[in-house]
This record gives C-alpha cells, structure tokens and sequence, in this order.
C-alpha cells in the first residue's frame, strides 16, 4: 500500500482502538467481530476482503492475533505511525488494568478469602482453555497430517519436550513435506517471497534467559515466547509454564493460572497476563519487561509483513507451515491442561468446577467472565 493510501488521522485511529482496548471482553474472537463490526460496517476503513486478508496475514506470524489486526488496521489507515498508535492504545488500557489487579494481588492475595475465590477460578481458567480446544480443533488441526502433528506434539510435551521445539520441529516438518512434493520449485518460492513471518523464530531459538531474572532476562524470555507463540491466546499458559515454572521454578502452578484468569477478565488481549506474571517476578520493572518483550515481536512482525499481506496470502509454503504450527498450537493446549491439572493435585470440588464449567462453555453462550466468577464464588462458599 503505497503512502498516499493512508487517509486517516492518528487522532481517530488513538480513540477508536483506545475505546475498543477498554471494552473488547472475551477473546480473540470476540475482538476481531468488534473490530469487524466498527471498522468494516460502520467505518468502511477496509472492505470486507480486505479485512479478511488482514485477519490471514495475522495468522502467518506469530504473536495475539488480534492484536496484530489492530496493529494491521491503524497502518492501513495511518501508515506507520498509525500502526504504532493502533497497537499501543489496544493494549494499553488492557495492561494498566492487569498491572492494577497484579499490585493488589501481590498485596492481598494471601488474605484467606482472596486464597479461597483464587482456588475456585483456577480450574475454571482451566476450562476456559478446554472451550478454546473445543472450538479450535477443527479449524487448527483439520487434516490428517494436522492431526497425526498434533497428537506427536502432545505426546512430547507429556514427556518434557519444549514448547520450542515442538514447534520448530512442525516447522521443519511442513517445509520437509513442502519440497518434497514440490521439489527445487518450493525452495525458489520461499526466497521470492517475504518470510520474515519465520524470520523470528530462528533468532528466539538461539536466545535463552539470563540466569538471574533481572528485567533484562525478563524480557528476553517474554521477547522469546512472543516470537514463536503461534494459534489461541491461550497457548500462552503452554509457554509460560515450561519457562517460568518447569525450567526456572519461579512461577508456581497456581500464580500461573491466577495470571490467565486476569488476562481473561480484562479487556483487551489475553497476552496482558504476561504483565501479571513479569510484576510477580520482578515488580514494576518486571512488569514494564514483560509487557514490552511479549508484545515487541508482534509489531515487528506486522512492520516486516504489512507492506506483503497478499503475497503472504498466496504463499503455499507459509500456510502449510501454519497448518503444521496451528496443530501443534492445538496439542499444546491440551497438553498444558494434564499437565496443570496433574500439577496442583486437583480436589474433588475443582474437578467440579471444571467439569460444570467446560459444559457451560461449550454448550452454552454464558462467557467466560461469569464462569470464572462462579468459580471464584464457589471457591469462596467453601469456607462457610
């Protein structure tokens, strides 16, 4: 899209996005219907192929999907100014809130009724994710090689291999089975095309964390999980679990999860959990770390791509290579489900909470908002 195309201010791109980061709830989904319904129907920013363009090109990179799609829509209106100002003011308003709540949990959470609501949301977080598989498992894992990717990746990641390896491992798959079909011309397509949509991963493969977790490392680790993290918000938990409580041993299980729930309750992406968990880690500093690293690779990302968003579109190596990380991305989240699951020694009252809660979700349209509140209330009755 060449300059003379961005016709918007950054004054109406700052307040639409300002006000959609205040009062877009329940997930990615749900964002990008917003997004529709006040940018395309009401707006006329992008037509509607446009706008399904766009939602693609936020699927081939990695990072918050809809948030890249806010980052996609603020430069299509305002060129690259706009895609700064896009992105900051839909996350902005969803971060202060959770770096309010994570202020007041580290001050408060061990008050025994703050313990109590706490031990009632954390299998309902829990079920929030087996909704999102739920309802993913079709569209992220809908070939057979899909599924027979999915299934290696949950076996591996019940045996302790990484969520990085897991996914480079699919990444390797999909351009194996790409030239092997198509032989040397596959190989010329991927260097005709832009594929920093992959650029990312090799570097996040070769960074590791400091040994200490300064604000440095902090970020290192959260620029490191943003680079790689491919398919639902909630894959995140997968991430943030294998750095932060089985690799480093600084997070426990629950704090993990009290993390999600807030990101979850709050506007705005799912990825504001990672402000909760770096303010745990490292207070404020910790917090602004976090935040700034999970984030930064999705502007990148967007940065690099938007100027090729058709291109992308067209690309057969990159959507086979999407294919292969989505399913993986389906393995992890049910895989990251056991795993907790087994690793805070369920009681019979939060298997409870898990089972009413998952086919509420399902087979319901009650949000996950009211779900973790009634988890959070059933926890706290149990002290009566």
């Amino acid at each position: 899209m060449s300059p003379s195309s961005h016709h918007g201010s950054l004054a109406e791109v700052a307040a639409v996005f300002t006000r959609l980061g205040l009062t877009a709830f329940g997930g990615p989904a749900a964002h990008i219907a917003a997004m529709e319904d006040e940018l395309v129907a009401k707006r006329a920013w992008v037509t509607r192929d446009a706008f399904a363009d766009l939602v693609g090109a936020a699927n081939l990179i990695p990072g918050p999907n809809s948030t890249e799609l806010a980052i996609h829509l603020g430069y299509r209106r305002a060129g690259w100014a706009g895609l700064v100002v896009a992105g900051c003011c839909f996350i902005v308003p969803a971060v202060a809130l959770v770096w309010l709540v994570a202020w007041a949990y580290v001050g408060y959470g061990a008050r025994v009724e703050v313990q109590a609501m706490l031990r009632g949301m954390q299998p309902a977080v829990l079920a929030v994710v087996v909704q999102a598989i739920w309802r993913l498992k079709g569209s992220l894992a809908r070939t057979r090689t899909g599924a027979v990717l999915a299934a290696l990746a949950f076996a591996g990641l019940v045996l302790g291999v990484s969520e990085l390896t897991l996914l480079l491992a699919a990444v390797g798959a999909a351009l194996l089975w790409t030239l092997a079909e198509r032989g040397g011309e596959s190989s010329s397509r991927l260097t005709a095309i832009p594929v920093s949509a992959l650029g990312l991963l090799p570097a996040a493969a070769g960074a590791a964390a400091a040994p200490l977790l300064s604000n440095a490392a902090i970020f290192v680790s959260f620029a490191r999980i943003g680079s790689v993290l491919f398919g639902s918000g909630y894959v995140l938990l997968a991430f943030l679990r294998g750095e932060f409580v089985t690799r480093l041993g600084v997070l426990s299980e629950a704090q993990l999860l009290d993390a999600i729930a807030v990101g979850q309750v709050t506007p705005g992406p799912v990825f504001s959990a990672a402000t909760f968990a770096g303010y745990l880690l490292g207070g404020h500093g910790g917090a602004a770390a976090a935040t700034a690293g999970i984030f930064l690779p999705a502007f990148v990302g967007v940065a690099v791509t938007a100027p090729f968003v058709a291109r992308l579109r067209a690309s057969p190596v990159l959507s086979r290579i999407l294919d292969a990380v989505n399913a993986v991305a389906l393995a992890l989240m049910a895989g990251v489900v056991l795993l907790m699951l087994r690793g805070f020694a369920p009681s019979p009252l939060s298997l409870a909470i898990l089972g009413v809660a998952s086919i509420l979700l399902i087979h319901t349209s009650i949000g996950a908002g009211w779900v973790l509140a009634g988890g959070a209330v059933a926890g706290l009755a149990r002290m009566w």
